[in-house]
């Protein structure tokens, strides 16, 4: 997709770029693929904030996507490509010879009329779902499984896309965006190219009031708070904190590493992303 510049004609225009959503084809989600979406707006099940900054912002309807493309061997048509509010990228709406209709995520460069297939051992091209074993070495990839039958859940955000690095044994070795090197079961599915509406990284909202139609709330820097509501408030005058970076609760946000040594899926990682690439 191309990105939008506007003149600054009003405040709110000023430095506004987004996308101009010209590779969409419909603008009306499928209502049989929808349904309600009760918001919580940051609160726990007591009604307690427990992430802040959250809050207001428009109603959504949430599109049932298939991650998991478990109709093997029957071709679908792609019959249009829309907008998603819940995530950044677009979705593409495919028909099926029996009639389902089922959404997956729009990599870039399918277009309406193009015909995708799910299965182990299907041809390794664009939109195609196969087994990771079975895709061509040095392929970009999206919607990944980590464990087979579970449905993608890596490489689902506009613009991703993991590279495929090749085969030792049973596992195959995959790069992520983050530059990360990990190990994946080659009988996990994942699907062919990369995420389309790359530009959406570029988009600028131009004013305020935009991140609140998203449900952001404003938000306060840490050393214009007082003591009681941050470890980083207080001091006389315009001060720099005092302290490390650190949550209000005292958790260090910068430097400090929180991801835990004994997590399960630290085994399947060849190379990790904090190491230089």
């Amino acid at each position: 997709m191309a990105i939008k510049y506007f003149l600054p004609v009003t405040p709110g225009l000023r430095g506004k770029a987004i996308n101009d959503y010209r590779e969409l084809t419909k603008k009306e989600p499928e209502r049989s693929l929808i349904k309600g979406k009760q918001r919580q707006h940051g609160r726990d099940m007591y009604g307690h904030i427990s992430a802040r900054r959250h809050g207001g912002g428009h109603k959504r309807k949430y599109r049932m996507i298939d991650f998991r493309r478990d109709k093997y061997d029957m071709p679908a048509l792609v019959k249009a490509l829309e907008y998603d509010p819940n995530r950044t990228a677009n979705l593409a709406l495919l028909v099926y010879p029996d009639g389902e209709k089922r959404y997956i995520l729009a990599p870039d460069g399918l277009k309406v009329g193009d015909t995708v297939v799910s299965g182990a051992q299907v041809k390794s091209q664009l939109g195609n779902c196969l087994l990771i074993e079975n895709i061509t070495a040095g392929s970009f990839i999206h919607n990944i499984e980590l464990h087979p039958g579970r449905g993608g859940q890596m490489c689902r955000s506009a613009g991703t896309f993991a590279k495929l690095l090749g085969r030792d044994g049973n596992h195959v070795s995959i790069q992520l965006p983050s530059g990360e090197v990990r190990m994946v079961p080659g009988k996990c599915y994942a699907t062919v190219g990369e995420l389309g509406n790359k530009e959406w990284s570029n988009e600028n909202w131009g004013k305020a009031g935009r991140t609140r139609w998203f449900g952001e709330k404003p938000r306060s820097r840490a050393v214009a708070m007082n003591p009681v509501d941050h470890p980083m408030g207080g001091g006389e005058g315009r001060s720099s904190g005092g302290r490390h970076p650190c949550s209000p609760k005292g958790k260090l946000a910068k430097g400090f590493k929180t991801r835990n040594k004994k997590k399960y899926s630290s085994h399947a990682i060849v190379r990790s992303r904090s190491k230089k690439r």
